[in-house]
């Protein structure tokens, strides 16, 4: 008897080690092995021409290549969000020392998308220190990437960052566009920083990739909401230097229409393939890209009620 338990032992042993060593065949696997130099998708770049914006004393945007982010002076250092890609890097540090000598300090990522956080390491071999919401951590040892140095600083909900005479407001909101979406509140101005939730005068693009409808709609009610504490105007990933809070309120506006038109059509029995034919919006015929991107927007949407997601 003790034979054959002392056998059954043995083979549950090579059982286990056999499911630890079929796990850890995949530990490594990721989207970049060898962390070997991405092909960049920006060289188009270096021939389009900056775009700076003065929004306050000491609070500046910068638009490259079709993305925008931010950099504040604070009188101690520079406060930058997304680096976006390297040759965008490059120019935007030459345009900070056109506004100041002043270092960057740190750089916020607002979550962990290379067309968005890419290129930080001209400022990491500066010594600036780079922050994101703790789950971006995941993502970048998933998609490793050389442009994209890994967080110095992580925050799960809430963190507050001050500089100089600048305090922000960190928030995470849950999942939304990725699951590490940062928010930025700048203390004591009207202003919220936020990328890819609402493209200020654009339809969605695409397919909507990486969005989860449902948690895009409760985030912007929630930034709505952000009213009451003074917030009136929104920076974003994309469009224009700034925009009034209606904007958030038009993006959500147009998902739940648009949800609620595809849900129709299919609860109608209408085939799924036929779907994007049937749909329209037109008291969004005003949006920015409506024909380029609204047929993928309403198959993403079949798709969402098809999966779940």
């Amino acid at each position: 008897m003790r034979a054959v338990f002392g056998s059954f032992l043995a083979v549950a042993a090579l059982g286990f080690a056999g499911m630890a060593a079929a796990a850890d065949k995949y530990a490594d696997f990721s989207a970049n092995p060898t962390n070997a130099p991405i092909p960049s998708v920006f060289g188009f770049a270096k021939f389009i021409k900056p775009e700076v914006t003065k929004v306050a004393e000491g609070f500046y945007t910068f638009s490259h290549a079709g993305a925008r982010n931010v950099f504040i002076v604070t009188g101690k250092g520079v406060i930058m969000t997304d680096p976006l890609n390297p040759t965008s890097a490059k120019i935007m540090r030459e345009e900070i020392r056109k506004v100041t000598d002043e270092p960057v300090k740190y750089v916020i990522y607002s979550h962990g998308h290379w067309d968005h956080a890419a290129g930080g390491t001209i400022f990491k071999a500066e010594g600036a220190k780079f922050v994101a919401q703790e789950k971006c951590v995941a993502y970048f040892k998933n998609f490793p990437n050389p442009d994209v140095p890994m967080p110095d600083i992580t925050y799960k909900d809430r963190k507050v960052l001050k500089l100089g005479d600048t305090t922000l407001e960190l928030m995470y909101l849950g999942p939304n566009h990725s699951d590490c979406l940062t928010f930025i509140r700048i203390k004591g101005t009207p202003y919220l920083v936020m990328v890819d939730m609402a493209n200020p005068g654009s339809a969605p693009r695409g397919d909507m990739m990486d969005y989860s409808l449902h948690h895009w709609v409760r985030t912007l009610k929630e930034v709505e909401a952000m009213s009451a504490d003074g917030v009136t105007t929104v920076i974003e990933g994309h469009g224009p230097p700034t925009a009034p809070l209606s904007a958030v309120a038009e993006r959500r506006e147009y998902l739940e229409a648009l949800m609620a038109a595809v849900k129709a059509e299919m609860e109608k029995g209408t085939p799924s393939d036929k779907i994007a034919d049937t749909v329209t919006l037109p008291q969004f015929a005003h949006l920015k890209n409506m024909d380029r991107y609204f047929k993928k927007n309403v198959d993403r949407v079949v798709s969402y009620y098809t999966i779940g997601y």
